[in-house]
């Protein structure tokens, strides 16, 4: 088969979006390396090494080089034609036009529709740009991917999507979180962060819905004096956090990190006492599987999309209760029996998010599309 991706994200997105794209392309060349992968970017990066089976496909002309949105959005479906693509996936809520007039069979992942739950994290410009994207995408697609069953259900309560429509895959980690790093390896990182011998682990943008400022609260609840690592691009609610480090006074307690490259947070997982994702919303919470397949115990929310991610491998808490996060803090620090238990649970439920399940999930998806029975 040949197959064409909308691949902006792929190239210019360091996170979520960015991260899923990327581990998508790299395990599809991987498990089904006689397929061509053809990535259609009005801008190319380091971001992304492609595989041999994998070729880039930007503008040509200066008119496209200069508005490149538009080529994203209107010109993709007659290259791709032209290009013999047999079926196009759209990884990150976006699909271009006229693929459907072109004859070709499409798939749109979409990750969540947080901004229709929380509209007051963004900006009404940038509602307005995504509920176009999403809504016309998902009325164009041929099938529409959800990353997980919330996300499905957003779909279908905030966009009256047929549940017929869209398949559920869930997404995988990157390989690399399934290995483990020799001693010294982690040791270089911990020696280049200045990270302690024992600290708490929470990854994620330091943004409101993340819900950092509960773990400082639980911790300072609980009497934990454990160094607590922040790890995780600042926005302005680390205003708020810092607010609250001065007036509890844990500030020589508090590590905060941003800019780690993926070893970085492979070996930074495996340092880590614990991992705790209170979030109050997530399209699938990716955290908690790459810290699962680190070997990392995971605390996590007991809503949205986190219980799918984490199985049967997490402490569920009440993100609102930070009562209730520091009880779980201090229950696994001080529990070898249950620490050893949730990760041996946790790597288990990891290997159910595997790459070569994913992959072979994904490409039932696009064989039934493309040789329909």
């Amino acid at each position: 088969m040949i197959i064409g991706y909308e691949a902006k994200r792929l190239f210019q997105n360091l996170s979520g979006l960015g991260n899923y794209s990327r581990n998508t392309l790299n395990l599809l060349a991987r498990y089904y390396p006689g397929n061509r992968y053809l990535l259609y970017t009005p801008r190319r990066s380091e971001l992304f090494e492609p595989p041999k089976q994998v070729e880039i496909i930007s503008p040509v002309s200066k008119f496209s080089k200069r508005f490149g949105t538009h080529w994203r959005i209107f010109e993709i479906a007659k290259i791709a034609k032209k290009n013999k693509v047999d079926l196009f996936h759209g990884l990150s809520h976006v699909l271009p036009f006229w693929l459907g007039s072109a004859g070709i069979p499409t798939v749109l992942t979409i990750h969540d529709v947080i901004y229709m739950r929380f509209p007051e994290f963004y900006k009404k410009i940038d509602i307005r740009l995504y509920k176009f994207h999403t809504a016309g995408g998902c009325r164009r697609a041929t099938r529409i991917l959800a990353i997980s069953h919330q996300t499905k259900e957003d779909l279908i309560h905030f966009f009256n999507v047929d549940p017929e429509k869209i398949v559920v895959i869930h997404q995988s980690c990157d390989k690399r979180f399934y290995e483990r790093l020799a001693e010294e390896q982690k040791g270089l990182v911990r020696q280049k962060y200045r990270l302690p011998e024992k600290f708490i682990l929470s990854v994620g943008t330091i943004e409101s819905r993340k819900n950092q400022l509960s773990i400082l609260k639980g911790v300072v609840e609980a009497n934990i004096k454990l160094p607590v690592v922040l790890l995780g691009k600042p926005t302005e609610y680390k205003l708020q956090l810092d607010e609250f480090i001065v007036e509890a006074g844990i500030r020589s307690q508090l590590i905060f990190l941003h800019g780690t490259n993926m070893e970085e947070l492979q070996a930074i997982y495996q340092l880590a006492e614990v991992m705790v994702y209170p979030s109050f919303f997530e399209g699938f919470g990716l955290p908690v599987l790459e810290a699962q397949a680190s070997g990392c115990p995971v605390i996590t929310s007991d809503i949205s999309s986190m219980p799918e991610a984490g199985g049967d491998g997490a402490i569920y808490i009440d993100p609102h209760n930070f009562s209730a996060i520091g009880t779980a803090i201090h229950n696994l620090l001080t529990d070898e029996k249950l620490r050893d238990d949730l990760i041996q649970k946790g790597t288990a439920n990891a290997a159910l998010f595997s790459e070569e399940i994913v992959a072979d999930k994904l490409m039932a998806l696009y064989q039934s599309l493309v040789h329909p029975k």
